[in-house]
């Protein structure tokens, strides 16, 4: 079944689970826009996929606004927008320097939402469009030296849910993806004796992909995805 869309912007991009949606989209013939904080890391992936690299930090409301304009005039209005973007800072709560937890959050959770904000402002005229939201096992339990994450992964999940209550009657799909297990990578192999043990970045896009295929009638708001010997 083909996707439903024909361009995409991806915020966030970077090597992983965003380097094989980039792959995946374009093979199915898909305009895609990537972009990062860092774009220079973009450049091979770019190179590789015939995709359009350009820079943003997702926690700036003006520079997300920035992006979407620039993605309008590449490909037009992007008809999927998948976010991708995470901040994390770990250390116990007593030690957390402020400026550094604020600086987490607003990646996580306030990028999100100018992100889905913009993406929503050009949807609605068409009544059509999907955004996707990555999530992680963070969003739904939070764990010791990591609340920073847990708190804007918590948000993500929260925003997500209310944009899928509000939008999807209005033609948009939106969806949260719960990352609950390790990307594997080429710092994170699988041991010889625990093979898949960890998430196949290829198999998460995958999942993505399934997601934008869905008929309306059968909308996921949320999925979970877990390699087989993760425990819940």
């Amino acid at each position: 079944m083909a996707i439903p869309y024909r361009s995409a912007l991806i915020i966030g991009a970077g090597h992983g689970i965003s380097a094989s949606l980039t792959r995946n989209l374009r093979s199915e013939g898909l305009d895609v826009v990537i972009a990062a904080r860092n774009v220079e890391k973009l450049k091979a992936l770019s190179a590789e996929t015939g995709t359009t690299a350009l820079q943003v930090d997702a926690a700036d409301a003006d520079q997300v606004e920035r992006l979407f304009n620039q993605t309008d005039a590449h490909i037009g209005a992007p008809e999927v927008v998948i976010y991708n973007a995470s901040g994390r800072v770990r250390g116990p709560i007593a030690e957390l320097a402020p400026a550094d937890v604020r600086s987490a959050i607003a990646v996580s959770a306030l990028g999100a939402f100018y992100t889905v904000q913009q993406a929503t402002r050009r949807m609605l005229p068409a009544s059509k469009g999907a955004i996707l939201l990555t999530g992680a096992t963070a969003g739904v339990k939070g764990f010791a030296n990591s609340a920073p994450f847990a708190m804007g992964k918590f948000a993500l999940r929260g925003l997500a849910q209310s944009a899928a209550r509000e939008l999807a009657p209005k033609g948009i799909h939106v969806a949260h993806v719960v990352v609950d297990g390790g990307v594997r990578s080429e710092a994170r192999r699988d041991p010889d004796e625990a093979p898949d043990s960890t998430l196949d970045p290829d198999a998460v896009a995958q999942t993505y992909l399934d997601l934008l295929r869905q008929h309306r009638s059968a909308w996921s708001w949320e999925i979970e995805i877990r390699p087989w010997v993760e425990p819940f």
